[in-house]
């Protein structure tokens, strides 16, 4: 039987940072019931660059009373079908970039969408926490410490 210690335990919110994005910290809500991460993002779109395809768009990184863009680039990994929580079906853009949790580092999938009605700008899916070995702690709330994201290397 696996034990957790510390380092694995997560709240219901956590501070995150994207920094291929560019983005420091932005507060995301934890969500098992979601299997995708979602970033809230605007004016998508895609382009090519060395034969691959990119996608070029506004990450939202404030909140709904002071909002505040990001301007961010990432490759394409696919397009996907998501059921939002109100039951659409939504073609959204999928991207994978390096999430920075607490001291933790890891590759994630992320879909791109609306958001700007949510209180939370970003939502970790349960694919995040299971790729990332965390387990939620339900009754408690930024468990790790904001992320220090210039401790890990972005590639140009």
């Amino acid at each position: 039987m696996k034990t957790f210690d510390h380092l694995n335990v997560i709240g219901l919110r956590e501070w995150i940072g994207l920094p291929e994005l560019g983005i420091d910290q932005i507060m995301a809500k934890i969500d098992t019931g979601a299997r995708t991460s979602a970033l809230h993002a605007s004016d998508i779109e895609t382009f090519e660059r060395k034969g691959a395809t990119w996608v070029r768009f506004n990450a939202h990184i404030g909140s709904q009373k002071k909002q505040r863009a990001q301007r961010c680039e990432a490759e394409l990994v696919e397009y996907k079908s998501i059921r939002s929580s109100n039951g659409h079906l939504q073609e959204r853009h999928v991207i994978r970039t390096p999430l920075v949790l607490g001291d933790r580092c890891w590759s994630v999938y992320f879909t791109l969408t609306c958001r700007k009605s949510m209180r939370y700008r970003v939502l970790m899916g349960c694919t995040a926490m299971l790729e990332g070995e965390l387990v939620i702690d339900p009754g408690r709330r930024f468990v790790q410490e904001k992320p220090q994201t210039s401790l890990f290397a972005v590639t140009p």
